[in-house]
Parts: C-alpha cells; structure tokens; sequence
C-alpha cells in the first residue's frame, strides 16, 4: 500500500513532545507504516486478517488502534489503486468527538 503521508504522522509525535510516552507511539506508528507500506490489501477482509482489532466503519474508513488502544488512526482506503490516506489521529478520548465517517485530514 502507499501510504499518502508520512508527514502526518511524523507532524504527530512532533506534537507529543515533552509527553512520557511520545517515544513509544513514535514506535508503534512506525511499525504500523512499516507493515502497512508492505500490505496488499484487496479488501477489508484483508486488513482485519492482519488488524484483527482493526474497526471498519464503511467501505473506505478503517480505524486502527495505536500503542494498545491509547490512540486511533482513522485511514481511508482504495483498495484498486493500493492507496491508503491517513485522514486523522489522535488520542482516544478525541476519537470520541468526531464523526469518523466524515472527517477529513486536518480535521
């Protein structure tokens, strides 16, 4: 999968610092890319086979949970074109406040 962007998530633990646990989510968002960049995903079906706590919200919204469930990872996928989006991350408290379905980058 190519993963549209890198950026995001680098920006992300940017914005972690001085928090204790930055160095761990920098390490689990870097294991998620690495397996990710590597995936050949034809379906939803194939990301749960590898995320099994992976949620689907519809056909191109998927949440991953990063760093045991600590933060959410909200990517949108097109399965033909073996793109994922990051669209938006967070904490877990924040996830519960936007409408996953909707939200876009930067939301």
């Amino acid at each position: 999968m190519r993963i549209i962007a890198r950026r995001t998530l680098r920006e992300f633990v940017e914005s972690l610092a001085g928090r204790k646990d930055q160095s761990a989510v920098k390490a689990a968002l870097d294991a998620w890319f690495g397996e990710v960049s590597k995936a050949e995903w034809a379906s939803t079906a194939d990301v749960k086979k590898f995320y099994a706590t992976a949620s689907i919200v519809n056909a191109e919204r998927i949440v991953f949970n990063i760093k045991g469930n600590d933060y959410r990872l909200v990517v949108s996928v097109d399965f033909e074109k073996s793109i994922a989006w990051i669209k938006w991350i967070g904490t877990h408290k924040a996830y519960d406040k936007i409408d996953v379905a909707e939200i876009e980058h930067g939301g």
